[in-house]
């Protein structure tokens, strides 16, 4: 028995995508939001001095964790990144283009990583639901959460940069 088309080529399904282009925004934006899954969108920033990462403590997180957090309703990631920062450490940044993204489907997470290369001190100072606020080298990151280790190690890869190239497969 031949195997069924792909779904895509089938009448009926291409029928359904006419009538859908033609349903009312609001309608096509809920039908879409209720047939997929919710991620959650954060924004983080790396503060980078002297070959060491600004981490921060914060009593809802095992471990150290980066600044940053989740994205408020119409906020952009680096709106998002800005904002956290002055809540956190009370510094105010202006972040450039994000360096790479974590996409954690089983946990159903986004976080969009930015990265600041400071010089000299900042005068940071916890606030906010931070607790704690040092400058750590890599060596001494061994007490992570698991969202914080998947960022570091995206961004290890990105000065790596070998995981820019992609190629084509046979």
């Amino acid at each position: 028995m031949p195997a069924p088309p792909p779904i895509h080529s089938r009448p009926l399904y291409h029928a359904a995508l006419r009538l859908f282009r033609r349903l009312p925004a609001p309608l096509r934006r809920t039908a879409v939001r209720a047939g997929t899954p919710g991620f959650t969108v954060g924004a983080v920033c790396l503060l980078e001095r002297e070959g060491k990462l600004l981490m921060l403590r914060q009593p809802h997180r095992d471990g150290w964790s980066l600044p940053g957090g989740l994205l408020g309703r119409g906020e952009s990631a680096a709106q998002a990144v800005q904002r956290e920062l002055v809540e956190e450490i009370g510094v105010r940044v202006q972040v450039g283009r994000p360096v790479t993204v974590v996409v954690d489907s089983p946990l159903r997470r986004v976080d969009v990583i930015f990265r600041v290369e400071v010089s000299g001190d900042i005068g940071e100072r916890v606030g906010g639901e931070a607790t704690t606020a040092r400058w750590l080298e890599e060596s001494q990151l061994a007490d992570l959460d698991g969202p914080t280790r998947q960022i570091l190690d995206a961004a290890r890869d990105v000065r790596d940069g070998r995981g820019y190239a992609g190629r084509l497969l046979p």
